[in-house]
């Protein structure tokens, strides 16, 4: 399968994965979704109670990408572990930061008309630093958008795996490759132990069972035996389901193993999707940085000038829908594709403080 065919495959499930995504905010955060549930009840039940799972379907696809970009050999091809994890940082923070400061004005520009729990509350300087340093679930701050904790766990997640490539590569001679393996076994150490411990979900840890799947699908198809890989990979997950059932599990397991299964299928490879499909999953995270903002603003206008009209609220779904994926786009052309700096990255993050105090300090007035 050709490079570019596996990209357009993976863009494609990304972009399923953010559309799945921003439904399900839309549907868990009203109050659209409320007025709209006597429509179309079932499928708002189903986004509510299901929709986040495909966050399972991007820690895969995480995993899978950063053995592709960091070992795709079994062993480290960088230089610096600390050069590939500070560049990490960089590119998830300049549109994570631009994001979150739109996060900030959309809920001071809301919070005088719309009296709804969705509405996050007027930033402190604790919570601003938190959040602009990836902290805010590790030292129990409350988030400025929906969804950014993936943005951290990603970030934690990455910087372990470079970490463990990095040691492995100084290891001797036998462990030079054994990449995999030790992935294999901190992938069942989560699955088995840490992903069972709910208190544990702000740690890297808790999701590498995910992750691990990822890394390990790619290695899979680099292999002269991908289907038995495949196979070993069901049969661990099948063991942890079995001792604990979790949906989210079931998700990622499915997930690796499908991926494994379409790239080396003669029919099945070459099932991308649309055009329209692999650009949402190419821009998919600006979509998913922005798109709380464009539905708390759409929520608090159609809220306030019709309350209680079920049709009109299931379309004001629709277009933040399609306004968030607007909006992701001009973060994706404007910022995120543009390769950013740490100067770039101090910037925003000092912009995203200095917002936030402002607002809050304006606030605090009215």
């Amino acid at each position: 399968m050709s490079s570019a065919s596996r990209s357009a495959q993976i863009d494609t499930i990304k972009g399923v994965a953010c559309a799945t995504i921003v439904a399900h905010h839309l549907a868990f955060y009203g109050p659209m979704s409320d007025v709209a549930r006597t429509l179309m009840g079932p499928l708002i039940d189903w986004l509510f109670e299901y929709g986040r799972m495909a966050v399972q379907v991007f820690l895969v696809l995480g995993g899978y990408l950063a053995a592709a970009s960091l070992a795709p050999e079994r062993v480290a091809r960088f230089a610096s572990a600390s050069q590939q994890i500070g560049k990490r940082f960089v590119r998830l923070v300049v549109p994570y930061a631009v994001a979150l400061l739109v996060a900030v004005l959309a809920a001071a520009l809301v919070r005088p008309f719309l009296d709804h729990s969705s509405v996050p509350d007027e930033p402190e300087l604790a919570q601003l630093l938190a959040n602009a340093l990836l902290l805010q679930d590790v030292v129990g701050a409350e988030a400025l958008s929906a969804g950014v904790w993936y943005v951290a766990i990603d970030f934690q997640l990455f910087a372990v795996t470079a970490l463990l490539l990095a040691a492995l590569r100084k290891a001797p001679t036998p462990l030079r490759s054994a990449a995999p393996w030790v992935v294999a076994l901190g992938g069942m150490l989560s699955l088995f132990v840490f992903n069972r411990m709910p208190d544990q979900d702000m740690w890297a840890w808790y999701f590498w069972g995910s992750y691990s799947l990822g890394m390990l699908a790619f290695w899979a198809l680099r292999s002269p035996r991908p289907l038995l890989w495949a196979a070993a990979m069901a049969l661990v997950g099948l063991l942890a389901l079995w001792v604990d059932f979790r949906a989210r599990i079931a998700v990622a397991l499915a997930t690796a193993v499908l991926l494994i299964l379409f790239q080396r299928s003669p029919t099945l490879r070459n099932l991308q999707g649309g055009v329209l499909l692999q650009k949402l999953g190419q821009m998919s995270y600006s979509v998913f940085l922005v798109h709380f903002s464009v539905c708390l603003v759409v929520n608090a206008a159609v809220h306030a000038l019709w309350p209680g009209v079920a049709w009109i609220n299931a379309l004001g779904m629709a277009l933040a829908f399609t306004l968030s994926i607007a909006a992701g786009r001009q973060l994706y052309l404007r910022v995120e594709r543009h390769v950013p700096t740490w100067q770039v990255a101090l910037r925003w993050q000092a912009g995203l403080v200095g917002m936030g105090l402002l607002v809050a300090l304006v606030g605090s007035r009215y």
